[in-house]
């Protein structure tokens, strides 16, 4: 039950601190739509899609009247695509991709999740081509959105497929080109990526999920930001409660969504994803929190500490306050996404290496992080392989989500409008990695993940 004074706290925390609900996503099973006949599975998609998602919307919109409580983004996961379709020619899942993203449009869906693949072990040819497929499937569709796993804690490392990535990417960038590649905003490669994600890119349906689910993704940089201004003399711990305190209000907004939405769509609630994710508004950034708790600007010393501090803080005040959390949860840092991150960008003082330390005690991983257009397909491989590895032997969800932006150098600027804001191409460490990508195979475990 919520009491009158927390629906107050959450209307004064829209008006006066910018929070508001990322999105509202939900999960579908697609397993009983599957079929050697392509034609049949996608009709059989098309109507589970409309049966469960159809009135989101409405829902969306009503949620935002009665509480006074934005709703950003309403979303479609689905069961990742790949495991359906073995059989399919190049050409049938093309039109699988673009039957998917006209669903999403004509229910008015933002962004539709599930054009993905699980390789962690084997890389076999039907997995290559699904993959092989992603760049014409999302250069051909404006709301789909595309993963690939490519490690885990128990399964270890698939450099092949890593290898196979950075070219893909490539081509990614070269077929949205006159959209600065944003095509590669859609697509994130992760380690450990969880079954019940509401977040894009990486959203998918996991296996281990029922029928269907609704998950709430939270934001609220905002909120912690402000509570944070009038703590300017605070200790350290002081600033750590502080946190916490918040993060638990921000999390009871997204559960009271969560219920109200399970309740009117008649699908079960699923989790409340706590991540403090960031938009381009100015005071609803992770860096100017991480610049409030004390570091002079994001990226000098001192940066991870204070991010580790904030995500551990928002992780332990939010769990309390939801029946169920999951996802990412925690702090994102999307360069482009976060005006705090884009400042620091410019001024020098956030680099790509450090972004790269800074995943080692957040959220997710390298995300929305523009780089020059005509970096070598091994580098992007070596990125993506260097961010694995920490979320793997670290037993953490990590991710890369980078946009080689095609005709664009290192200093010029790219503009995807919306969310996605904007961003300056970052310098690269152009030493060539191909040696170490080219050797490919697949690494083991690491024995943290005999412990158990």
């Amino acid at each position: 039950m919520f009491t009158s004074q927390e629906i107050i706290e959450t209307i004064n925390m829209v008006k006066q601190s910018n929070l508001d609900i990322r999105t509202i996503t939900v999960g579908i099973n697609l397993f009983d739509c599957s079929s050697d006949i392509p034609q049949r599975f996608i009709d059989n998609v098309r109507k589970k899609i409309i049966k469960y998602a159809g009135n989101l919307k409405n829902v969306a919109n009503e949620i935002e009247d009665m509480f006074g409580l934005p709703i950003v983004n309403r979303r479609v996961a689905l069961t990742p695509i790949s495991l359906l379709t073995f059989s399919y020619s190049y050409e049938d899942l093309l039109k699988v991709a673009l039957a998917i993203d006209e669903t999403a449009k004509e229910l008015e869906v933002d962004l539709i999740g599930g054009y993905s693949a699980a390789v962690h072990k084997s890389y076999d040819e039907n997995t290559k081509k699904f993959i092989s497929s992603i760049p014409d499937a999302l250069a051909s569709t404006d709301r789909l959105c595309s993963s690939v796993d490519v490690g885990t804690t128990r399964s270890g490392i698939n450099l092949d497929v890593i290898a196979h990535l950075g070219f893909i990417i490539k081509e990614i960038a070269q077929k949205t080109k006159d959209k600065d590649s944003f095509g590669c905003a859609r697509f994130v490669v992760f380690a450990n990526a969880p079954d019940d994600n509401p977040f894009m890119a990486g959203a998918f349906h996991g296996t281990g999920e029922g029928d269907c689910s609704i998950n709430v993704g939270i934001s609220g940089p905002g909120v912690v930001k402000r509570a944070l201004e009038e703590k300017k003399d605070a200790s350290i711990d002081e600033i750590y409660e502080t946190i916490k305190k918040m993060a638990f209000k921000v999390t009871r907004a997204g559960q009271l969504v969560l219920q109200y939405a399970s309740k009117k769509l008649q699908i079960p609630a699923g989790i409340v994803d706590l991540s403090l994710a960031p938009t381009p508004k100015v005071g609803d950034s992770i860096a100017e929190i991480l610049e409030e708790i004390g570091v002079e600007k994001v990226g000098g010393y001192g940066t991870t500490f204070a991010l580790a501090l904030l995500n551990d803080a928002v992780k332990k005040g939010g769990s309390m306050a939801a029946s169920f959390t999951g996802g990412l949860s925690g702090a994102f840092i999307p360069v482009s996404e976060d005006s705090g991150m884009v400042k620091a960008v410019e001024a020098g003082a956030l680099s790509i290496e450090k972004l790269e330390a800074m995943t080692s005690v957040c959220s997710v991983g390298l995300d929305m992080i523009v780089v020059p257009g005509d970096v070598e397909a091994e580098v992007i491989s070596a990125m993506i392989a260097d961010e694995i590895a920490i979320g793997v032997y670290n037993n953490k969800t990590t991710a890369v989500r980078v946009i080689p932006a095609y005709g664009k150098k290192e200093g010029d600027e790219v503009n995807f409008g919306g969310l996605l804001g904007r961003a300056k191409v970052m310098n690269i460490n152009r030493n060539s990695p191909k040696r170490l990508i080219e050797r490919g195979g697949r690494v083991p475990p690491p024995i943290i993940s005999l412990r158990n």
